[in-house]
Order: structure tokens, then C-alpha cells, then sequence
């Protein structure tokens, strides 16, 4: 294989940087203080009260995914007529009238 030529040019950029070398921090000491608040305690947990809240959040998920299907359906109608309206179409939507009885 042939060498590339070097040229006497050729220069050693020294980037510096914005900010001063910082050694890392010694983990002497925990990053967050004090962890023992956040330590496990010996109360019993309230079951009931966790699961009346899980009944609530299930509840209130249910209502959420209920309301967007039906939101969604009721779009999907409304495009279609519009579309059948804006085409030029008649008869789009279905009238119901109630049936006479002799």
C-alpha cells in the first residue's frame, strides 16, 4: 500500500474546555442525605383503604376508556355523514319515524 505524505503543517489543536476539570464527588456520603425516612417501618399496611383506592383509580380508568370509544364512534359517524352530505348525496342519514298502528 503507498504512505500518504505527510506535510510539515501538520498541527496538534488544543481544544480547551468551558469549565474546569472537576474530579468526581466521593461517595462518602449518601447523595441523597438522610434516607432513613424513606425507610421500610413496622406499621402494618391499611389493605382496605389501599384496595377502596384501587376500586377509585379502576373506576375512573374505566369512565376514561368508556368516554373516548364513544367519542371516537360518534367522530366516526359525524365524518361519514358529512362526507355522504358533501358528495352530494341525499338519503345520508336515516330519519326514524314511528310506525302507525290502524
Amino acid at each position: 500500500m503507498p504512505e500518504h505524505p505527510t506535510s510539515t503543517s501538520d498541527k496538534v489543536v488544543n481544544i480547551r474546555t468551558r469549565r474546569p476539570f472537576r474530579p468526581a464527588p466521593s461517595l462518602a456520603e449518601p447523595p441523597a442525605g438522610e434516607l432513613e425516612k424513606f425507610a421500610h417501618n413496622d406499621e402494618p399496611d391499611d389493605f382496605r383503604h389501599r384496595m377502596l383506592v384501587n376500586l377509585i383509580a379502576f373506576g375512573f380508568v374505566t369512565l376514561l376508556v368508556v368516554s373516548a370509544l364513544w367519542l371516537a364512534n360518534s367522530i366516526a359517524t359525524m365524518r361519514k355523514d358529512q362526507d355522504c352530505v358533501l358528495s352530494g348525496m341525499r338519503g345520508c342519514t336515516p330519519v326514524e319515524t314511528p310506525i302507525k298502528t290502524r
